[in-house]
């Protein structure tokens, strides 16, 4: 059985983005307002499945303006390298 978990982007009503995550082989849905809750329920639901995860499928609704996500993916740079560092300072 493949883990496949959807991530898609969207714009709620006050014109803030947040990520929708789906995981596609039991229908949870978690609904993440920053990049840290979305690695934490990834971390959760991929827990279910020993952290086996096949892939993650990013998309983004049609109405998500191009500064929005060039904001989101300066987080997530920022994010991962707090990840790496994290790693390093553990000696994994």
């Amino acid at each position: 059985m493949a883990v496949i978990f959807e991530s898609q982007i969207k714009i709620d009503e006050e014109g803030k983005w947040f990520i929708e995550l789906t995981d596609t082989v039991d229908g949870r849905v978690a609904v993440c307002h920053d990049l840290d809750e979305y690695s934490q329920k990834v971390e959760d639901f991929g827990g279910d499945y020993g952290g086996n995860i096949d892939e993650v499928k990013w998309a983004k609704d049609d109405n998500v303006p191009p500064h929005t996500m060039d904001e989101i993916r300066l987080e997530m740079s920022k994010h991962q390298e707090e990840i790496e560092k994290q790693k390093a300072e553990q000696g994994e």
